[in-house]
């Protein structure tokens, strides 16, 4: 049978003889009741509309803010971490995050810096392949999920992944720090300038590469629950508010700890940040920094 006879067919029993009776009955009690009972009814029921509109409401405007355990549209378990995958910066040093790597163990997290190929310059997308296949191993290996901390162009390379590598469903949450996620005048210039000094990932990060445009940073739909911080005495990721994510936490330290002095290469070892960061990853639903970071020391 066509679609269209079934609803044919069902406009019919709708509009057939028998079905009309209980409308007219309804009619007729309602008539029946005094005009005080025919107000309350009245009443009581614009009430459990009223509810169930709020809460249709609530469902939808909420949604971004879900409690603790709860999950995404595919996404894990807030309640359930697993492994932490770190992810270098353009250049692919990573001894700035193998420090922070080392309190996240200490806090009981296994935790993994990813080593870039080559010098760190290349093919940011090819540096999210690589993250993928840490997340596919870890996976196989058990792990309900990971969560991913991404310094500077790391952070780029997981939006990537996220993007590209269906991430929302296997990231429990990502903080990022000090990431160009709109790019960076130095990368810009550096094109400008000299143009056989800026490498692939150079370029990629220049303001308004096709990757940067591709990755839909305006769009919040699709990410995993997102920490972005960064300092605004950036002077790498320029302007610095180049991290600020659609859909994520947005939050310039300085915005939560007016006096903090950090540059763009302290992110990952600052106390206050690794404060932040901690924090950000543990089992509580995520939520925006408190100034109770500020006064951590090293």
């Amino acid at each position: 049978m066509s679609s269209r006879g079934a609803l044919s067919r069902t406009v019919e029993v709708m509009r057939a003889p028998g079905k009309r009776p209980e409308r007219g009955r309804f009619r007729s009690r309602y008539a029946g009741l005094s005009r005080r009972r025919r107000t309350l009814l009245a009443v009581v029921t614009s009430l459990m509309v009223a509810a169930a509109v709020a809460s249709a409401v609530a469902a939808v405007v909420g949604g971004g803010d879900r409690p603790s355990g709860a999950t995404g549209p595919g996404g894990p378990p807030q309640n359930r971490p697993g492994p932490v995958l770190l992810v270098p910066g353009y250049g692919g040093s990573t001894s700035a995050l193998d420090a922070l790597a080392a309190r996240i163990r200490a806090s009981g997290r296994a935790a993994t810096v990813i080593q870039l190929p080559g010098a760190g310059t290349g093919s940011l997308v090819a540096d999210a392949a690589l993250l993928n296949s840490a997340v596919d191993s870890y996976l196989h290996q058990g792990a309900p999920s990971v969560d991913v901390v991404g310094y500077s162009a790391g952070g780029v390379v997981a939006l990537i992944w996220v993007r590209h590598d269906d991430g929302a469903a296997r990231a429990r949450r990502i903080v990022t720090l000090g990431s160009p996620f709109h790019g960076t005048r130095l990368a810009a210039e550096a094109e400008a300038l000299a143009p056989g000094a800026c490498p692939e990932a150079c370029q990629q990060l220049v303001p308004g590469s096709p990757l940067l445009d591709g990755l839909r940073v305006t769009d919040p739909a699709g990410l995993p629950r997102w920490l972005s911080l960064w300092t605004s005495s950036d002077q790498v990721v320029t302007p610095p508010d180049s991290a600020r994510l659609a859909g994520a936490i947005n939050v310039g330290v300085q915005s939560v700890c007016s006096t903090a002095r950090i540059s763009h290469s302290e992110l990952p070892t600052s106390p206050v940040v690794v404060a932040m960061v901690l924090q950000a990853l543990g089992r509580g639903q995520l939520a925006r920094p408190t100034a109770a970071s500020c006064g951590v020391s090293s």
